[in-house]
C-alpha cells in the first residue's frame, strides 16, 4: 500500500464545515470526501492519504483516509488543461485543524520525517517509504490502530462531506459554462457562414440597341 499527501491551504480555500466533518468522523460515520490529486495518476483504490495542512498556523497532519477511487478528470475551466485531477477516499481519522493537528509541522522536521517534502505545493505527492513507516507508527501511537473504514456498510456508500458536494456543484457549472460557450460558438460560426439574403433589386440599366436611330441635331442656317 503506497501512501500519498493530500495539501489544504485555509487560504485558498477556508473549509468552514471541517469541524462538522470531524465530529461524524469521531463518532465512527464513514464519511467520503473528494480531493484534488494535482497531476498524480498513480493513486489506487485501497492507497492511503494524509491530510497536511500549510500557509497557516497551525500547520501540519490533520486527517488519514483510504482512497476508494481512482484519479479522475473533473471538469475546470479555470485550467489551461480545461480538467482536474480528483480522487474519492473516506476518512479513518479527522480533527479539526482549525484548533490544532494531531503532528505539528515542526514534529515532522526531525529524521526520518525530514525527508519529505511536506509543504508541497499541490496534492498527490506520494510519501516516501522511510516517511511513511514513521508517520503511520507514530499516527497509531496517537490515534489509535482502526480497521479501514467499512465502505460497503451503509446502503449507499459512506456519507458525503460538504466539499464533496461543493466539488460536484463546481464540476456541473464549469461543465455547463463549457456547454454554453461550444453552443455559442457553434452559433457564431453558422451565422457567419449564412448567406445575407437582400431584398432591394440592383438597378437595372437600360439596354442600348446597337441599331438605334441616332438623331442628328439640325444644320444651323446663316442669316442672311
Amino acid at each position: 500500500m503506497t501512501a500519498f499527501l493530500l495539501i489544504w491551504s485555509p487560504k485558498k480555500w477556508p473549509w468552514p464545515e471541517l469541524p462538522d466533518i470531524a465530529k461524524r468522523v469521531a463518532v465512527g460515520e464513514a464519511v467520503a470526501d473528494v480531493w484534488g490529486c494535482g497531476f498524480a495518476r498513480g493513486i489506487l483504490p485501497g492507497d492511503r492519504v494524509f491530510l497536511h495542512r500549510v500557509a497557516q498556523e497551525p500547520k501540519g497532519i490533520f486527517g488519514s483516509g483510504y482512497v476508494t477511487r481512482a484519479p479522475y478528470e473533473v471538469p475546470d475551466a479555470s485550467t489551461k488543461r480545461g480538467y482536474r485531477l480528483c480522487i474519492d477516499f473516506v476518512y479513518d481519522w479527522l480533527v479539526d485543524a482549525h484548533q490544532a493537528p494531531v503532528i505539528a509541522r515542526e514534529q515532522l522536521r526531525v529524521h526520518p520525517f525530514s525527508v519529505q517534502t511536506w509543504d508541497a505545493q499541490s496534492s498527490g505527492t506520494i510519501i516516501k517509504p522511510i516517511a511513511e513507516g514513521a508517520l503511520e507508527k507514530r499516527w497509531a501511537e496517537l490515534t489509535g490502530k482502526r480497521k479501514p473504514p467499512r465502505l460497503d456498510a451503509p446502503p449507499n456508500g459512506p456519507a458525503r462531506s460538504t466539499k464533496v458536494t461543493a466539488h460536484i456543484a463546481a464540476a456541473q457549472k464549469a461543465a455547463a459554462n463549457l456547454a454554453a460557450v461550444g453552443t455559442a460558438a457553434t452559433t457564431a460560426t453558422a451565422i457567419a457562414a449564412k448567406p445575407v439574403a437582400t431584398n432591394a433589386a440592383a438597378p437595372v440599366r437600360p439596354s442600348r440597341s446597337r441599331n438605334a436611330t441616332r438623331k442628328t441635331p439640325p444644320k444651323a442656317t446663316p442669316e442672311s
